[in-house]
């Protein structure tokens, strides 16, 4: 096969499908699965893909627990993951964070995930997809585009991180609250990530997305960090990142870790 592209239209993953290497994984709900699915995916709930502790459930499950995961998914190194969802691209991309995580870069998002797919006419099945579980044993990549509280504030103030906020806005000022404390990291910017998906177009990634970001002052100069409250809305803003070129990382603790921790600095 030539190279796949990181952003996949339902057209060009239809005759990819008969390939033994390709696998789809489908993060949508268990009905919505059930209801019907892309031939040969698998149904993979999105909570295993989150340590769920508090005060952070975002964050990364035990090395031990992921390798579970891929094994059950039969991740090889050869396999080329394309995940897709019912809601436009979070968990998706979540799964995709995560297999970058792991140094595995042979992943793909079937853009507009299931919406799109239904919405094009392609082929659906309610037949549960079993597959023969790997032996893979992971660990962190050198390169995880990750970044923790503790590197951040490290480097607030010195110009080379920008913070992506990927909440609402009224999180991102406080007026809505849902840790100990509200408000946003200093010099965040606000970008929800709805913004970035085209209602219009089944939920895809927006054609115009590189200058939306920049009228906000995201261009990719810079390195950046998102996040959300748990990582899963900021998934979504770290593919659509990725996808435009962008030096992007993401942080998992994300706000319920920040603004649960008592001396984090914070604006509002």
């Amino acid at each position: 096969m030539s190279q796949i592209p990181l952003i996949l239209e339902p057209e060009q993953l239809a005759p990819l499908l008969e390939h033994e290497e390709i696998r789809v994984v489908d993060l949508s709900s268990p009905a919505n699965y059930f209801a019907g699915h892309i031939p040969g995916a698998i149904g993979l709930p999105f909570q295993a893909l989150l340590a769920g502790t508090p005060p952070a459930p975002g964050k990364l499950p035990s090395i031990e627990r992921l390798t579970e995961v891929m094994q059950a998914i039969g991740l090889t190194p050869d396999t080329h993951i394309v995940a897709c969802d019912d809601e436009g691209g979070g968990w998706a991309g979540r799964l995709l964070w995560t297999l970058d995580v792991i140094g595995h870069k042979k992943y793909s998002y079937l853009n507009g995930g299931m919406i799109a797919w239904k919405n094009a006419g392609m082929p659906l099945t309610s037949e549960d997809t079993v597959v023969a579980p790997s032996d893979i044993h992971i660990q962190i990549a050198d390169d995880a585009p990750m970044i923790d509280a503790e590197q951040i504030q490290q480097r607030l103030g010195q110009n080379d991180l920008q913070i992506w906020d990927a909440r609402s806005p009224a999180e991102y000022t406080g007026a809505r609250l849902v840790a100990m404390r509200g408000g946003h990291i200093p010099g965040a910017i606000n970008c929800e990530w709805t913004q970035l998906m085209d209602p219009q177009r089944d939920l895809r990634i927006r054609t115009d997305a590189r200058e939306f970001l920049a009228a906000l002052g995201i261009d990719g100069e810079t390195e950046i960090a998102t996040h959300c409250q748990s990582h899963h809305r900021s998934a979504f803003t770290w593919l659509v990142g990725k996808s435009l070129g962008f030096p992007i990382k993401a942080y998992p603790g994300s706000w319920s870790e920040w603004g649960n921790l008592p001396d984090t600095p914070i604006e509002n």
